[in-house]
């Protein structure tokens, strides 16, 4: 059998795709694997959000050269957003890249795959020694089938953006919105659930701004199609807007019991002259109002959000204001980052904050947004709450990752019967808490979200192996 290795870089949109691919590789007959040196096509589903995402594409671009270099039957993929905004330079600089396709056309890379299994076969040797490759090929693979794979679904709602911010490169690379109709999408929900998804992600690059085609129906109604859907049972969504919630939506979404608590609110900035300079159209004030209205109607949920330091014309002031925002404790959690350059928007041309007044800026930015974070942890101490099965701990094995349906990552130890994927829910009674998450003990599972749980047996002291 053929065989394809993915790596995705980047956001959950890249994620959903890197799904996607994997379903065409494994209609087309390829087994999809963990190691770039053991496949015959690698895939790199790449990023340009930032420059440091864009040179780590090009250096794992570099990695797979020296692959092909070795074994000449592999060809090489490029996607996502790198191969839309740069295709011409890597057709003509990366003459090992075999393949590029932006991120309007992965529909023709299952046809692509397909004529290059029929063409594999001769050409390929497999008695080549290929351990001396995996040091310098390093990398993580995407898409690994695993007993827990199937307990959570991403589905692509709506592609690409048309708010142009001028920090941001999508609307270059992924095109104008484009919104799939409600009944593809929730035809595609209820084959995952009927698979076993007990969670479902909605996935769009301003999901909110999701428009039904034929009928207009916004983003709360189609959540709530959603969840008539029978047999899901949890619900998720990622990335928002803050201009395009209404009250209206946010009622909406308060009548879906199945809702995940939490909410990803980007804000970038709490400084009016900042959110004007970034074309975010909405005022700080407009996004105060968004947080009230979650408030209001949705009083368990956590708020989590995106913030940039250091942009064009940022002065102390504009940062006192983010910062200040930050340490008064209203984000659970903040995925904060120094402005980079981006070739193609305007913020780009402007002139610069000097680095070394950026990077001072981000640590004291990271010290009360960390502070914010452990305190919303914290709180969790002496609380028993149910969470999905991620898989076993990458630190550690012997222990199991976990998330919290407000999506705080709990880590409890294996203990016997613990970690069936058919009763994937645990019931975990919080003891730590720290900036990146809790750790805690289980307590009981559960085959569902709303099912009472079973007790998780305690391994037995035997008595007779103490020394008297």
């Amino acid at each position: 059998m053929s065989r394809i290795y993915i790596e995705t870089h980047g956001c959950q949109m890249n994620e959903a795709d890197s799904r996607a691919i994997a379903a065409q590789a494994s209609a087309a007959g390829y087994e999809v694997v963990a190691q770039a040196e053991h496949a015959d096509v690698v895939v790199l589903n790449t990023c340009t959000v930032r420059d440091n995402a864009e040179q780590r594409a090009y250096g794992r671009l570099g990695h797979f050269k020296t692959l092909k270099d070795r074994k000449t039957h592999v060809r090489v993929i490029v996607c996502g957003c790198l191969a839309e905004q740069d295709r011409e330079k890597l057709k003509a600089n990366l003459l090992h890249v075999d393949g590029v396709f932006g991120t309007s056309e992965l529909a023709r890379l299952g046809e692509t795959l397909v004529k290059w299994r029929e063409q594999a076969g001769e050409e390929k040797d497999s008695s080549l020694d290929e351990r001396w490759l995996e040091e310098p090929l390093g990398g993580e693979a995407d898409c690994i089938g695993d007993a827990y794979s199937h307990l959570r679904a991403f589905v692509t709602v709506q592609r690409g953006c048309s708010y142009y911010c001028t920090f941001c490169i999508v609307p270059h690379v992924r095109g104008r919105f484009d919104h799939r109709p409600m009944e593809e999408i929730l035809a595609e929900v209820r084959r995952a659930v009927e698979c076993g998804a007990r969670e479902i992600m909605l996935v769009g690059q301003t999901v909110n701004a999701y428009r039904e085609p034929a009928t207009g129906a916004d983003f709360g109604e189609l959540c709530r199609a959603v969840a008539a859907i029978e047999g899901l049972e949890r619900l998720t969504f990622i990335s928002p807007h803050p201009k395009d919630f209404s009250e209206k939506m946010v009622r909406d979404l308060a009548r879906i019991p199945q809702l995940n608590p939490r909410v990803h609110l980007p804000l970038q900035s709490a400084s009016d002259p900042m959110l004007r300079r970034m074309n975010r159209k909405y005022t700080f004030t407009e996004y105060q109002e968004r947080v009230a209205w979650f408030g209001r109607y949705l009083p368990s949920w956590l708020i989590t959000t995106d913030l940039i330091v250091g942009f064009p014309g940022e002065t102390e002031e504009d940062f006192r204001a983010t910062l200040d925002y930050c340490a008064s404790g209203v984000f659970s959690q903040a995925f904060m980052f120094i402005y980079s350059q981006r070739r193609g928007t305007p913020a780009a041309l402007w002139e610069q904050v000097p680095p070394k007044v950026s990077s001072e800026r981000f640590k004291r930015l990271v010290a009360a947004q960390d502070a914010a974070c452990r305190a919303t942890h914290q709180r969790k101490i002496g609380r028993v709450q149910r969470a999905l099965i991620q898989g076993p701990s990458k630190k550690n094995p012997q222990k199991l990752a976990l998330k919290t349906t407000d999506n705080v990552t709990a880590i409890v130890p294996r203990v016997e019967f613990l970690g069936d994927p058919a009763r994937p829910w645990i019931d975990v009674r919080i003891e730590e808490a720290f900036t990146w998450g809790v750790m805690g003990t289980a307590i009981g599972d559960a085959e569902h979200h709303d099912a009472p749980s079973r007790p998780v047996l305690r391994p037995l002291i035997d008595l007779s192996a103490i020394e008297r």
